[in-house]
């Protein structure tokens, strides 16, 4: 019988912080309520993780990989992930605030009601992504890959997203409305919305 490798049972409340913790490799263990403040997670690798409710104040996550993992209602709260990826992961619900996010990879990720207000995600590719109902109030998405993403029900007040591809992007009329779209790339069908969310009737 070929050697599988042991279980790791679920970890509820562990603590972190300060952890040095550089160039592990974590598949499929589970983490909640979890603190990682200040922990060194430079290099992580994790398949099929998931964390609930951890607290990545502070942590250092550059260069980390992650694929199929979930990150659910967490909090990165000037966390480091610089030169990180996510693939096939969920970052449902999760908090970013005041990270430092450039550059970073994003490959078929449901950001859905997470929070990036006021993030620096310009320049990036995050075409084809999930953004529903995510909070991107004032963030800076200029020139933007979104072609593709679906934003329904995100919130946009006043984002910047001057120059940003977002053909073929699902949009509500209202948050058409709210950001700040000089220059955007549209398709022909979200011309249309945004006229009638201004009122304009096309004929």
């Amino acid at each position: 019988m070929d050697n599988l490798p042991e279980e790791v049972a679920p970890e509820i409340n562990a603590d972190y912080a300060d952890a040095n913790l550089h160039g592990q490799h974590w598949e499929k263990r589970s983490f909640t309520d979890c603190d990682f403040t200040e922990a060194d997670l430079r290099e992580l690798v994790t398949a099929g993780c998931t964390f609930t409710r951890c607290d990545f104040t502070r942590t250092d996550l550059g260069e980390s990989k992650h694929t199929a993992t979930a990150f659910r209602q967490c909090t990165f709260d000037r966390t480091v992930l610089t030169r990180s990826s996510f693939s096939s992961c969920s970052l449902m619900g999760s908090n970013f605030v005041d990270c430092v996010l450039r550059p970073i990879t994003f490959t078929e990720v449901d950001f859905t009601l997470a929070s990036f207000v006021r993030a620096p995600l310009h320049d990036l590719k995050l075409g084809g992504q999930r953004f529903r109902e995510t909070n991107l109030s004032e963030t800076d998405l200029r020139n933007t890959d979104l072609s593709q993403a679906d934003l329904m029900g995100a919130r946009l007040l006043d984002a910047k997203l001057e120059g940003a591809d977002l053909r073929g992007a699902k949009l509500d009329a209202n948050g058409l409305r709210q950001a700040k779209l000089a220059g955007a790339l549209i398709d022909v069908e979200q011309a249309i919305a945004f006229a009638a969310a201004y009122g304009l009737v096309v004929s």
